[in-house]
């Protein structure tokens, strides 16, 4: 019986880098997430001096989104290969970011909430910068008073967790 155990106890350890692949995805995925962005430079830089302000703003704000993005996205691939699969060996490397095998999973759960709620910021703040366009469609009223219902509910559910958080942190500190 104890040599079942100890290959059950191997096999459910092991399956631990059944993520790896996911985390191969989320790198490939900033991969795409490059090229979008590369489109969108592309796209707005060579008629920048033409462009009104808003425009201008408006595709600053979607570089500034994608970017936001891919930082969310590498917090998410080191910190969760770090925690849940193995540790990545570059301790010696001076680029290495200083939070680098420091983020847990609550820490990274509030880095996810602060990056979602700044994208929603960064969408909100496009809504804005484009108001009359999207005042003068259909639903284009409806459509704001969504995004900003979101971006609350965002803002919410993040002080919510930061909260929950502080709480759990003051209970593991009492006992």
């Amino acid at each position: 019986m104890k040599k079942v155990e100890k290959v059950l106890e191997g096999l459910i350890f092991n399956s631990r880098w059944l993520l790896a692949p996911f985390y191969v995805g989320l790198v490939l995925s900033i991969v795409v997430l490059l090229v979008k962005f590369i489109q969108e430079f592309l796209h707005f830089a060579p008629g920048i001096i033409q462009s009104s302000e808003g425009a201008a703003i408006l595709s600053i704000l979607t570089l500034v989104d994608m970017a936001l993005v891919a930082n969310l996205l590498i917090i998410i691939i080191f910190s969760g290969y770090e925690n849940f699969v193995s540790k990545i060996d570059s301790a010696g490397h001076v680029d290495r970011p200083e939070w680098m095998g420091k983020v847990d999973f609550s820490a990274l759960k509030l880095k996810l909430i602060a990056s979602i709620v700044a994208i929603s910021a960064i969408e909100l703040l496009k809504a804005f910068v484009n108001m009359e366009d999207i005042l003068a469609l259909k639903n284009g009223e409806r459509q704001l008073i969504w995004k900003v219902g979101i971006h609350m509910v965002l803002v919410l559910s993040g002080v919510l967790f930061a909260v929950m958080d502080r709480m759990s942190e003051d209970k593991k500190d009492s006992h």
